[in-house]
């Protein structure tokens, strides 16, 4: 009886340590697929990182070229109802030169007439003329370059319909490295640049026999508008 219930008890101890054994090995591999989980999850999570990174350097990039080399603010233009010739007006803004660079204004267009010229004033022989300016509009390197009454702008020419105060007008400028630079400018009224095309065969326009007034852009009658530009590399 002593003998029977010893190795009963034996067995017993046997078995329960082959239980325990398959415990540990159960208990071993929840470990190592918990583990085997985790790192997945942390694989994963560094992965979304790298592409959140990716997309994060992707848009600061887009945004930097955004900004242009060249951008233009306070940009506005004449309003020309009730002017003495509605058919004509002009573009002004502060643009600045962001690169180490001199860049120029080529040429430009608009969204209102077919027709833009780069014009500069000038005196001709005693009298003060404007004129389309020869090479174009300099902006100096890191610089800027101011467009306004009575000096450099940019002539919109051959409007059909007269430009209303609030009228927005586009206007793209190319410049000399092949980029442009696209602006919108909100019309308001000005007492001077009161502008007349004669037509002369060379192309100047005299202020003195025209009746024509830059004016100044110190005006009383001139408020500046925050204009926007969009630079493109061509």
């Amino acid at each position: 009886m002593g003998h029977g219930r010893s190795r009963e008890h034996r067995q017993w101890r046997v078995a329960a340590a082959g239980a325990g054994m398959l415990l540990l090995a159960g208990c071993g591999a929840t470990a190592e697929q918990s583990s085997s989980s985790s790192a997945a999850t942390t694989s994963a999570a560094s992965s979304a990182t790298a592409a959140t990174a990716a997309t994060t350097a992707g848009v600061s990039a887009s945004s930097s070229d955004a900004g242009g080399e060249v951008t233009i603010a306070d940009s506005w233009v004449k309003a020309t109802v009730g002017t003495t010739d509605p058919s004509m007006t002009a573009a002004f803004g502060v643009l600045t030169n962001h690169t180490d660079q001199d860049l120029t204004i080529v040429s430009a267009t608009n969204d209102v007439t077919d027709r833009t010229e780069l014009h500069e004033m000038a005196m001709v022989d005693g009298a003060m003329v404007m004129r389309p300016i020869a090479g174009g509009i300099p902006i100096p390197a890191n610089g800027t370059t101011t467009l306004e009454p009575g000096g450099l702008h940019v002539m919109i020419m051959d409007a059909t319909t007269p430009i209303a105060p609030g009228d927005d007008v586009h206007v793209t400028l190319t410049l000399s490295d092949g980029s442009t630079v696209l602006f919108h400018a909100t019309a308001k009224e000005f007492a001077g640049a009161n502008e007349s095309y004669n037509g002369g065969a060379s192309g100047a326009m005299d202020t003195s026999t025209t009746g024509m007034d830059m004016g100044s852009s110190t005006s009383a009658d001139h408020e500046h508008s925050s204009g926007e530009a969009t630079h493109s590399d061509g």
